[in-house]
């Protein structure tokens, strides 16, 4: 099996890239069994945020290229797609993965944010039944990984998410925060921090809206904040002196000529748009006009890149204990690879001594608990002590990756060849026992597990 990943994100794609190839929360789940069903994907998931897009999979064949999917699930030109996209695969792409979740390939390293999102696509991925074996603990590895990072590090400390970043853009905007009105339009995460970063610094009126109502009043509620009714999104906005919109909606919700009416009745007081959206819920030309700012995500990524300098020693830390997990990992993978060859050379030990032992049964006679138990005893310790120096080979020929030396041992010893182990799906790294009488008979769940 190799392990791909393909996307784009948001150092090497613009906004309006990104938009076209977004897929929302609901959408997430249909998209993701879409990809399971293309010829030669065997495993995957999605991670669709506002600044990345990124299919995960387990591919039967290097041949195979993903890069067709997206062409085709979105209707876009290739060209349009190609000078954007990255694949990585098999360690990079372990690498690539563990970098993500623990925040080092984020627009502000260090947030906290996007080890959720890469779980939540876990979560669908698992729902929709396109996570087995190998990803299964590969994902369990990167949630470790990222936590390692998080709590022998000080990378997340005065974390700097991109909704106190877009607080840091309004205090430039308007000086002093205290008493602005904000509106939250649609009721996303970032909005509600956001919210609570702008509350700290002294915003006053809370407004949120969103289509579904029950969603709104759950928001407002920690800020003692006023629900609007969606239909009145526009005769609420001109209230606000912030608008923080984080809708799904495929186009913007907030064309120039809303901007233009907002200017007409604030008798053109300035009004900042934080627009968190992917696709945009505000047309950049109401950023033409007088009176109104905009941000977008890409715009907030300027903000972000001044508290980058106090982070790079701790993302240099980050980066070296990354590396670390991945070289773990991937040893971990030799090693899991020889399991099948291992667990069918400890069941031809068995079945001999089995054998054996139903050979001479008659000539021993009646046998007492305590005798059957020393014979047990004694033939046990034989067939191990004979087994134990083939298994450390294999290991060992796994773990320097000798390909030739482990191919030789198991036709040595009628054991599975490589495309035998490699259809085999295991999740953990063999036991090491260091000498003959610690080896002992285990079951291939016992050995797979290393207990």
């Amino acid at each position: 099996m190799t392990l791909a990943i393909i996307g784009v994100n948001h150092k090497t794609a613009p906004i309006e890239v990104r938009e076209r190839i977004a897929i929302s929360r609901e959408d997430l789940p249909e998209v993701t069994r879409a990809l399971a069903a293309v010829p030669g994907v065997s495993e995957c998931m999605i991670v669709s945020t506002c600044n990345r897009v990124e299919l995960l999979a387990s591919i039967d064949s290097q041949e195979i290229d993903l890069t067709s999917f997206l062409h085709r699930h979105f209707g876009l030109d290739p060209a349009l797609l190609a000078p954007h996209l990255y694949q990585q695969r098999d360690q990079e792409a372990v690498r690539h993965l563990f970098r993500v979740a623990a925040s080092l390939d984020s627009m502000v390293v260090g947030e906290p944010q996007i080890l959720g999102q890469v779980k939540e696509a876990f979560a669908v991925a698992r729902a929709a039944g396109t996570v087995a074996g190998q990803l299964e603990h590969l994902l369990q590895c990167t949630f470790a990984a990222a936590k390692k990072v998080r709590s022998e590090t000080e990378i997340g400390s005065n974390s700097v998410s991109i909704a106190s970043v877009a607080v840091d853009l309004a205090r430039k905007i308007f000086g002093s925060l205290q008493g602005r009105t904000v509106f939250l339009v649609g009721a996303g995460k970032m909005s509600e921090l956001a919210a609570r970063h702008l509350v700290q610094q002294g915003a006053g009126a809370i407004l949120v809206t969103n289509r579904t109502q029950e969603r709104a009043r759950r928001m407002a509620e920690p800020f003692q904040g006023k629900v609007i009714p969606f239909e009145e999104l526009y005769e609420a906005a001109s209230q606000a002196d912030i608008v923080i919109s984080s809708t799904g909606a495929p186009h913007p919700i907030f064309r120039r000529e809303h901007g233009q009416t907002f200017m007409q009745r604030r008798r053109n007081r300035p009004m900042f748009f934080i627009d968190i959206a992917v696709p945009r819920d505000v047309d950049p030309a109401m950023n033409k006009l007088e009176g109104i700012f905009v941000y977008d995500i890409d715009d907030l990524q300027q903000v972000a890149a001044a508290h980058m300098a106090e982070r790079s020693r701790e993302a240099s830390d980050a980066e070296a204990m990354i590396e670390g997990e991945v070289q773990r990992f991937h040893q971990r993978q030799r090693t899991v690879n020889v399991a099948p060859a291992i667990v069918a050379l400890q069941q031809k030990g068995e079945e001999i001594r089995l054998a054996e032992l139903r050979r001479i049964h008659s000539r021993l006679g009646p046998l007492s608990a305590e005798q059957t138990a020393a014979i047990e005893a004694l033939t046990r310790g034989l067939v191990n002590k004979f087994l134990h120096p083939p298994m450390q080979a294999l290991k060992q020929a796994a773990r320097e990756e000798d390909a030739a030396r482990l191919e030789a041992l198991c036709e040595t010893w009628s054991l599975p060849t490589a495309a035998d182990r490699e259809s085999v799906v295991e999740t953990q790294e063999l036991p090491a026992p260091t000498s003959p009488e610690e080896e002992t008979t285990v079951t291939k769940a016992e050995e797979v597990s290393g207990r």
